[in-house]
């Protein structure tokens, strides 16, 4: 038996450089592509948040805030496909003793009501914003700038990020003296569509002009790895 496994792995070390000799050669890149595009569409976090002696009249009287807000915002055109309740809250308001002894005590309630709203004309946001507020709403999360098509302008960054793994591959391929050959392999590494966003607001001065509004641009990046061969 002994000679038999000897020549067996004899064998086994003689196919070992073979099987080497015959694994494809590839160059292995990744390429990043990106697109800016102008949003144009808007999603606004928006409230309010009161405070009172119970529950009920807390919750209440941001029912009644957040009612006339979206009384506003459907006058103003929003339809109510873009306008979802994001966040209903009530917690009771603690107060610790001064002396650091004893235990704490309920002092009032805070209730909070926020919406969600989609603005698909961005024209229209600063009146909208500044309708809101002048209505009762006390709560503004901010602003942030989206797409409402975006496929568009994510094949364009597709393609760049293409593009740029292909002009990598044939830099390596020259820099190593061999040729380039064809594709093997795309996979998609990660895609990212980056929403804009303005930072939060008060929302305590009724009586001001409607906040200016500036869109500016969305940048939409893609990422792909390519493996390619390499030519005889």
């Amino acid at each position: 038996m002994r000679p038999l496994l000897a020549s067996a792995f004899a064998v086994l070390l003689l196919a070992l450089p073979a099987a080497a000799q015959d694994a494809p050669r590839t160059i292995t890149v990744s390429g990043m592509g990106e697109v800016t595009a102008v949003p144009d569409m808007a999603f606004v976090t928006l409230g309010a948040q009161s405070e009172a002696a119970t529950a009920d009249e807390a919750l209440s009287a941001t029912s009644t805030a957040v009612a006339a807000a979206l009384e506003v915002l459907t006058g103003a055109g929003i339809e109510e496909r873009d306008i979802q309740t994001s966040g209903i809250s009530l917690s009771p308001r603690m107060v610790w003793p001064t002396d650091g002894t004893g235990s704490p005590r309920i002092d009032g309630y805070v209730a909070s009501n926020q919406l969600t709203v989609r603005v698909r004309d961005l024209t229209a946001l600063g009146d909208v914003l500044d309708a809101v507020v002048k209505s009762g709403a006390n709560m503004l999360g901010g602003v942030t700038f989206a797409l409402s098509e975006p496929r568009a302008t994510e094949d364009a960054a597709r393609r760049a990020a293409v593009e740029d793994a292909r002009a990598r591959a044939e830099l390596y391929a020259s820099a190593a003296g061999v040729t380039l050959g064809a594709v093997q392999q795309i996979s998609e590494d990660s895609f990212a569509q980056p929403m804009a966003r303005m930072m939060a607001a008060e929302a305590s001065m009724a009586d001001a002009a409607p906040p200016p509004v500036a869109p500016g641009e969305l940048t939409v990046s893609a990422r792909v790895q390519m493996v390619y061969a390499i030519g005889e």
